[in-house]
């Protein structure tokens, strides 16, 4: 599968100390690791040490074989979802998702192509038009979902992006979020309080692991 390849290697996370042991693990395109533990166990602050936002104490981020650790968040190409979905909210549903190509110099009508095939893999086809305002929840999810794909990302970090849903929603998402990173071959970070969620998400193993801390 062409893809991208995320990989840590000895990786030591926290703020002003250190959050547990070192990690190692490889997430191979198109896979999902699903990070699992309680509350305050380091699950956000390894997905935000990936994303660059906070420094690794110690050890290496590569993605496709690159030392990426020393570099800057918007050089590495991780895009983010998080619990609340964070659309923006005089921008139609078009426009959110083609805010990425746009600002990486997309002609217009090369943005709004993207979007709208975005728009369709998460099964919101024909509701660019409409305002964030009235998406529902799961829907709202899906569009900041397919926002962050629009920026062709190499790896994808998922915070808990389904806690604020329904049960039979989550489990849903979830497996539609699967068949994307399967389909685009872009490794995922899915963390998640629920290991129902993270079985689902890694397709009972699989295409994927479960990190438990």
């Amino acid at each position: 599968m062409n893809g991208h390849t995320l990989t840590c290697e000895n990786l030591t996370i926290g703020y002003e100390s250190a959050l547990g042991e070192p990690l190692t693990f490889t997430v191979p395109p198109g896979s999902v690791l699903a990070v699992v533990g309680p509350s305050g166990c380091g699950k956000s602050t390894l997905l935000s040490t990936i994303a660059g936002v906070i420094p690794a104490r110690s050890g290496r981020v590569l993605i496709d074989g690159v030392d990426v650790t020393q570099l800057p968040t918007h050089t590495r190409k991780v895009a983010m979802v998080f619990q609340e979905p964070l659309l923006f909210p005089t921008m139609t549903v078009r426009d959110n998702v083609a805010y990425g190509p746009r600002r990486s110099g997309a002609s217009a009508s090369d943005a709004r192509s993207t979007a709208e095939e975005l728009l369709s893999w998460v099964d919101l086809a024909g509701l660019g038009d409409r305002n964030v305002d009235q998406l529902s929840g799961g829907q709202a999810q899906r569009v900041s979902l397919a926002r962050a794909l629009a920026a062709d990302p190499a790896v994808l970090c998922l915070d808990e992006p389904f806690s604020a849903l329904d049960a039979p929603l989550r489990s849903r998402l979830a497996a539609d979020v699967l068949a994307l990173v399967r389909r685009t071959g872009i490794p995922a970070v899915h963390v998640t309080h629920d290991p129902d969620e993270a079985e689902t998400m890694t397709g009972n193993n699989s295409s994927g692991s479960i990190l438990s801390l």
